[in-house]
């Protein structure tokens, strides 16, 4: 998710410079958006074992879509279905 998202950033950001600039400024704020998120996947990889972060995971990968977005999604589900067989 992250490197997607610096790769289509920086491609948006060529782009910014030879076609309509309000376009380009929205696509750049969703690939902003899929950075933040992947960082945040990245760090939160490491807790995927508890409810909250698997959860936190599930949500993640829900709202950045794409195939990133599928990956942390899968990576979530498999985090709360080891928090809650932990838990029995």
């Amino acid at each position: 998710m992250v490197i997607f998202g610096i790769i289509g950033f920086l491609g948006y950001v060529l782009d910014f410079a030879f076609f309509a600039p309000v376009v380009s400024l929205r696509v750049v704020g969703r690939e902003l958006i899929a950075i933040v998120l992947g960082i945040i996947a990245i760090i939160g990889s490491y807790y995927a074992g508890t409810l909250a972060w698997s959860i936190g995971l599930i949500i993640l990968g829900y709202i950045a879509s794409g195939l990133g977005g599928l990956l942390v999604l899968i990576g979530g589900i498999l985090g709360l279905i080891a928090s809650l067989v932990k838990k029995m």
